[in-house]
């Protein structure tokens, strides 16, 4: 159970969307206090399953090959495959890692270029150099995304961690959850401990906004979009490895 819960806890810190959100809920104004409430409503989510999990077993893991123990292998089965699936699909959606090597372009309606694009001319002088229109760009200083960050509640960014909750990966962890036994002085740290990993990036940024604000909106901000040109590659490897972890151990457990 520490293994899975702990594998199930590193997928579920390092999926990129919440933390994509959360970068833009610390980056508005009262960041950090709509942070904290972001980070009080993910962590609720994880003690409301295990709490649910823990109340139908009675903080008694299944007898081996009873029918409970039996129907929680084939639901943790199904979560696998199901995680496996959804990230093989992910990986053939059209527009998946579209990113091309720099200085190749695809003209529209036609290849992609086999040669990279010269080098602009020296400005003559006196004159200002003309823009590079291949060039992104410069950040915005307020979008509309940012700006209903700005206007959103503590309420509301609380609510944004529910619905952003990897619920695949949790519902996984419930399943990991059934085995646990409560008479271990053990079983509650690990617990805790799925409880702060599963956080973790959470917790970084918002300690990073608390400690360094002058600097952590900006730098958050670069960080989101680097993780945007990424998202989609941590999203397939991570539903495909867990998927696929969970598939084995569910198979070896039924076999």
């Amino acid at each position: 159970m520490v293994v899975d819960l702990l594998l199930i806890a590193l997928a579920i810190t390092l999926d990129p969307l919440p933390i994509m959100a959360f970068v833009l809920v610390v980056a508005s104004v009262r960041g950090a206090r709509k942070g904290l409430a972001f980070i009080l409503g993910w962590v609720t989510c994880f003690v409301a399953v295990i709490t649910l999990v823990l109340l139908l077993t009675g903080g008694q893991p299944p007898e081996p090959r009873s029918p409970p123990s039996t129907f929680n292998l084939v639901a943790k089965l199904l979560v696998g495959v199901s995680l496996v699936a959804y990230g093989i699909h992910r990986r053939r959606r059209p527009g998946h890692d579209r990113r091309r090597p720099p200085g190749h372009e695809r003209p529209r309606g036609g290849p992609v270029t086999s040669e990279p694009r010269p080098p602009a001319p020296a400005p003559a002088p006196g004159h200002a150099p003309d823009p590079d229109p291949a060039a992104p760009p410069p950040p915005e200083r307020s979008t509309p995304l940012t700006s209903r960050m700005d206007r959103g509640s503590a309420g509301a960014a609380a609510g944004l961690a529910v619905l952003l909750q990897p619920w695949g990966l949790v519902a996984a962890g419930a399943t990991t959850v059934v085995s646990a036994d409560t008479s271990h002085a053990t079983t509650w740290p690990v617990l805790l401990a799925f409880c702060l990993l599963a956080s973790s990036t959470l917790l970084a940024a918002e300690l990073y906004v608390v400690l360094r604000p002058a600097q952590a909106r900006s730098r958050l901000l670069r960080l989101r979009t680097w993780m945007q040109n990424h998202a989609e590659r941590a999203i397939v490897a991570g539903s495909i490895v867990i998927g696929l972890w969970l598939t084995g151990r569910s198979i070896y457990g039924l076999a």
